[in-house]
């Protein structure tokens, strides 16, 4: 098997990335981290792994990535968008602008810029999976979190536009939203989170979400029901629940 994956150097990413090179994957690992991708490139040994320290924002980059790992190894089987960055956001304040558009050009852009030099391999070939990593953030918009919500909703409909697009093409795309995960950008989260999971637990149930051809997952399961609960609930009850919950902090590192 071959696998690309982004947002490799920590968290759900890096998990993924042991996980895949413990069935024995040939892996191609994006991240802008360089150092922290090589040290993880070399706790990965004696699996193929070939890496790529960039951002998933610059869209030259990512095709150079692409067609460096073609080159190489061929076509991958499964394509992983991972990469994420979350802070908190208030509309009034312009300073925050910058922020939004970071967020927005690597949640939602980033996904793109992934995919793109793998479509038409995948088409021709007619199979793969690509894999975008959303998040029940986009379920519903949290009070100073519109950034961050906001882009793993569009995500979330931007997935689900290709994976219609691609599936007479032969080729599955697969949208995985996950709840909390012990990682970089929950570690500064002040509110509760509620079934919080561990980035290798999360990295097992994503593989075996991936490797089913899952349309659309939401892990662990107790948060797939409370999904369900907060799609439904009338605007006046959410507004009510939610309007004082605790911020998501406004950090200026992205």
């Amino acid at each position: 098997m071959k696998v690309f994956l982004t947002g490799a150097s920590s968290g759900l990413g890096a998990a993924l990335a042991r996980r895949y090179a413990g069935d024995g994957a040939t892996l191609g690992l994006v991240a802008r981290r360089e150092g922290e991708l090589a040290r993880l490139a070399a706790s990965l040994a004696p699996a193929t792994v070939a890496t790529y320290a960039c951002d998933v924002r610059d869209s030259d980059a990512l095709a150079r990535a692409g067609a460096d790992f073609i080159a190489r190894f061929g076509c991958p089987d499964v394509v992983i968008a991972n990469a994420g960055i979350s802070r908190g956001f208030l509309t009034e304040l312009p300073e925050d602008l910058p922020a939004m558009r970071a967020i927005f050009e690597t949640n939602v852009y980033g996904i793109v810029h992934t995919f793109q030099p793998f479509v038409a391999a995948m088409a021709e070939r007619r199979s793969g999976a690509l894999v975008g990593i959303a998040s029940v953030a986009g379920f519903r918009g949290m009070p100073g979190s519109g950034a961050y919500c906001g882009s793993k909703s569009a995500a979330i409909t931007y997935l689900e536009s290709l994976r219609v697009e691609m599936r007479p093409r032969g080729v599955d795309v697969v949208t995985i939203c996950p709840g909390f995960i012990e990682t970089e950008l929950t570690a500064k989260n002040p509110y509760r989170m509620p079934f919080l999971l561990k980035a290798d637990d999360a990295a097992r149930l994503v593989a075996r979400a991936i490797e089913r051809r899952k349309r659309f997952y939401v892990l662990p399961w107790p948060m797939a029901l409370v999904g369900r609960v907060l799609r439904v609930l009338p605007r006046p009850l959410f507004d009510r629940v939610v309007q004082n919950r605790k911020r998501k902090p406004r950090d200026n590192r992205i």
